[in-house]
């Protein structure tokens, strides 16, 4: 076959939206082909390369690492091709589904409240969004965009910084009636301290001591996997949690939590970004739309 007479294009559009989507079938049906078809097209599209794009050995897609980058330089492909065609035609329309992952806290206390805004300026547009405090493949669970706390790892991810948010230590005014307020890092031992079950960036609690920086080791008495489970057991009296600010805003302002040991509070904070895949290339106009929106109007 000559190059003239390999749609390359079609090609991408069909391993793309298998990738996307997660299996040979799901992606037959959208692309109105039979499964043993795209099949065929995706083992034609690797023998064509040199490259294995894709393990068949599980009922799930997983990609290789040549899969991974070919994936990540189509889907940048065929945004030009789209951005192209909108140009040349009715110009850029903003519509279609983007996929969010992010954690609780983020989503309940920052993004939530925007959802709204944002839909009202592009009624087109659908939103799925996932909650979770662990890393994820953007890939693997096919999210447009995730919002990530704390410094990134390099990466093929591109990242766009949405600001930054104090780190704070808080507890209910019942857990303090009962157990003492604590006012140097060496009372923390006569306190629960509820901690993730995760890896951050900074492990333990950093407190200023005769002025310099101090670690105390994070505590293993009461763990949970995410902020909002931290947020409703600090709420519950069950102990202290060192929570981002705009967590528990509403909460102080309430009076429902207090901040703790503020006077020995180094004042460190925690980075927000925005992350997708693409190196700087164009952008489908719903993913741009999103990204644009979130710079604009997330203050943290």
């Amino acid at each position: 076959m000559s190059r003239q007479e390999i749609n390359r294009s079609g090609e991408m559009e069909v391993f793309v939206r298998a990738v996307e989507l997660g299996g040979f079938t799901a992606a037959a049906i959208a692309c109105r082909m039979t499964p043993s078809a795209v099949s065929k097209l995706v083992t034609r599209l690797e023998k064509r390369l040199g490259a294995r794009l894709i393990h068949r050995s599980t009922r799930r897609l997983q990609l290789t690492p040549e899969g991974c980058a070919f994936f990540e330089r189509s889907v940048a492909i065929l945004a030009d091709i789209a951005e192209a065609e909108r140009h040349a035609s009715a110009g850029e329309q903003v519509a279609g589904h983007i996929r969010i992952n992010t954690s609780g806290s983020f989503g309940n206390h920052v993004l939530a409240p925007l959802v709204p805004s944002f839909m009202a300026l592009h009624p087109n547009v659908s939103l799925e969004i996932f909650h979770t405090d662990r890393i994820v493949d953007l890939m693997e669970e096919r999210a447009d965009v995730a919002i990530r706390a704390g410094p990134l790892k390099s990466s093929s991810l591109t990242a766009r910084k949405l600001g930054a948010t104090r780190i704070i230590i808080v507890a209910s005014p019942d857990y303090l009636r009962t157990h003492g307020t604590p006012h140097s890092a060496a009372e923390l031992a006569k306190h629960c301290r509820i901690s993730f079950t995760y890896s951050r960036a900074i492990e333990g609690w950093p407190l200023l001591d005769n002025g310099e920086v101090a670690t105390i080791p994070a505590a293993r008495s009461l763990q949970v996997g995410d902020g909002e489970a931290m947020r409703h057991l600090a709420l519950a009296g069950a102990g202290l949690a060192r929570l981002a600010a705009f967590t528990v805003k509403s909460d102080i302002a309430a009076g429902r939590l207090q901040p703790v040991l503020e006077e020995i509070n180094p004042g460190d904070s925690e980075e927000f970004h925005a992350v997708y895949i693409g190196q700087g290339g164009p952008l489908p106009a719903r993913v741009r739309a999103l990204l644009d929106f979130l710079r604009e109007n997330v203050h943290l």
